[in-house]
């Protein structure tokens, strides 16, 4: 399906070698990556909060990306945390002056612009915004207003909260009057994925990102030993259920970004290999 995308959260792992790569060293990752997959995340320029400062993707680095892949190549950008952490430097109680600041994220997007097109998903990663970090659940929607209102408009944004109970027919209806698209979590104590897309499978709109990360991360590392060239954690029950919802989603003409984590089950090209399969039994 056209309008479906799925890749990987990262992508330079010389353990994919024969998965992905010819060897375990190739001159260029991202160019090899990009001949096999239509998608992938970037996730390096989101630690990019200082202690006095912060940091923005680095302009030779960003035009090397561009010239190594396809023009169809679609990358999910998260956002810098200087952007979305409310406290600063290191989990601090002091809070951080650049929280959900317009200015920053225009700096960040016209260092990242020559992407064009390519941009498939400008993502916001929220972190669990217990009391100490924000009020209530109305404030940190008051202050995502804001926020949106003061950033350019018909930009691909999205955005990932977890705080599952966050998570109801009201925050779909708040991201849809700003065009802004869920970004859907399995792992990290949230909601079963399939119950979520179930719930409010009607409430996307015109795209949606799923990203399969697992739940127990250090325990995927110690399995595997870093080795991500096989699965150790199977989900085939969970996979042969996102199927037919990623399909039916698809087919109502919803542009879906699957993003695969290693520690999801062991290894991302295996996942994405099992789910291209189940998906295309779906046609």
């Amino acid at each position: 399906m056209k309008n479906i995308y799925i890749g990987s959260c990262s992508w330079k792992y010389p353990s994919w070698e024969n998965l992905v790569y010819t060897s375990r060293n190739p001159g260029n990752f991202l160019e090899e990556y990009s001949k096999k997959y239509a998608s992938v995340e970037i996730d390096q320029w989101f630690w990019s909060l200082g202690k006095s400062s912060y940091g923005l993707p680095n302009r030779n680095l960003v035009a090397e990306y561009n010239a190594s892949t396809p023009p169809a190549f679609k990358f999910t950008v998260k956002c810098p945390n200087t952007i979305t952490s409310p406290f600063a430097y290191r989990g601090g109680t002091e809070p951080n002056r650049w929280f959900l600041h317009p200015d920053v994220f225009l700096q960040f997007y016209e260092r990242i612009e020559p992407l064009g097109a390519k941009v498939g998903l400008l993502m916001f990663q929220f972190e669990y915004l217990n009391k100490d970090k924000m009020d209530s659940r109305k404030q940190f929607l008051d202050r995502l207003h804001a926020f949106f209102k003061a950033l350019p408009k018909n930009l691909p944004y999205a955005i990932e909260i977890r705080n599952p109970r966050w998570i109801d027919s009201s925050w779909f209806s708040f991201l849809q009057e700003r065009q802004v698209a869920p970004v859907l979590l399995q792992g990290y104590w949230m909601d079963d994925i399939v119950s979520v897309l179930d719930s409010y499978k009607n409430a996307v709109g015109d795209a949606a990102c799923i990203r399969l990360h697992g739940d127990d991360r250090k325990g995927i590392e110690k399995a595997t030993g870093e080795d991500w060239s096989r699965i150790v954690t199977s989900r085939d029950d969970e996979l042969s259920s996102l199927a037919p919802r990623i399909a039916k989603l698809a087919e109502g003409g919803k542009t879906l970004y699957i993003n695969v984590n290693n520690h999801y089950e062991g290894s991302a090209p295996l996942t994405i290999s099992k789910l291209e399969k189940l998906l295309g039994a779906q046609k």
